[in-house]
């Protein structure tokens, strides 16, 4: 196991990293992060944790808005996630959005910190719907990590689990992942970092249930309650994260959840 002593982890990136389908905004998020950060603390004690991610942030805008604020807080731990948004929009070039991404990469390994990054599953197998974006998540994932391989940043393979892509694993809008899910995103950063006590139990599938229907009218349902409204603001150019901030902007100690 990794003998690396962490003080500051900070978490840059969009909607997952902010931690939605994991609570709700009444009552707090808590996500991958929070989790990977109780993590982190059980072996260091004394760790902060600061997370900027903002919902519904491109890739650029991640880099715009969060790269500053990360590196001025000085981690010797981060998180970076970005370039889903950029996946969903109609006009994707990958090029740049990695670019973003291995921007983020290069500036905060440069300054010291250890950084982890995670793989998108194929969303055709959350959403056949999306079966012609299969192509680009593949491509992407293959960019992150040659980008990671740059830097050394490490990965979190989680592209390559079916588990991965069970419904259980994701939230009822199927772009955010479940409790569940985050839950185990922060094992598969966990091993990725090499922390104590981390393991590969998060590749593991879940118990069979049986099969629920779903059908034609499941996805007119998904259509209508989910991808409309998404559509909707794409539309008329606004964004689930207009008017947020971040949730946490300032290094603080990590409280167990």
């Amino acid at each position: 196991m990794s003998g690396e002593t962490y003080v500051r982890y900070v978490a840059l990136g969009d909607s997952q990293t902010e931690g939605v389908g994991d609570g709700d905004d009444l009552n707090g998020l808590r996500g991958f992060a929070d989790r990977l950060a109780e993590q982190l603390a059980e072996h260091n004690p004394g760790l902060l944790y600061a997370n900027l991610a903002v919902r519904g942030r491109l890739a650029g805008q991640i880099r715009a808005e969060q790269l500053d604020a990360a590196l001025a807080l000085k981690p010797d731990v981060a998180t970076v996630l970005a370039g889903v948004n950029d996946l969903l929009r109609p006009k994707f070039e990958i090029d740049r959005v990695v670019g973003h991404v291995e921007a983020m990469f290069e500036a905060l390994t440069g300054q010291g910190a250890q950084v982890a990054t995670v793989l998108f599953p194929d969303i055709a197998r959350i959403v056949p719907l999306a079966r012609p974006l299969s192509g680009r998540v593949h491509a992407y994932n293959d960019a992150i990590r040659d980008a990671a391989r740059r830097h050394g940043v490490l990965v979190a393979e989680t592209s390559a689990h079916e588990v991965c892509t069970d419904a259980r694993m994701w939230s009822a809008d199927r772009l955010h992942a479940s409790e569940l899910g985050h839950q185990r995103i922060s094992e598969a950063l966990a091993e990725a970092l090499d922390l104590p006590g981390s393991s590969d139990a998060w590749t593991r599938a879940l118990p069979p249930v049986p099969a629920r229907p779903g059908g034609v009218a499941g996805e007119l349902r998904w259509l209508a309650g989910f991808l409309g409204p998404w559509l909707g603001r794409r539309l008329r150019g606004r964004s689930s994260g207009d008017g947020r901030v971040a949730k946490r902007p300032e290094l603080l100690p990590v409280l167990a959840g």
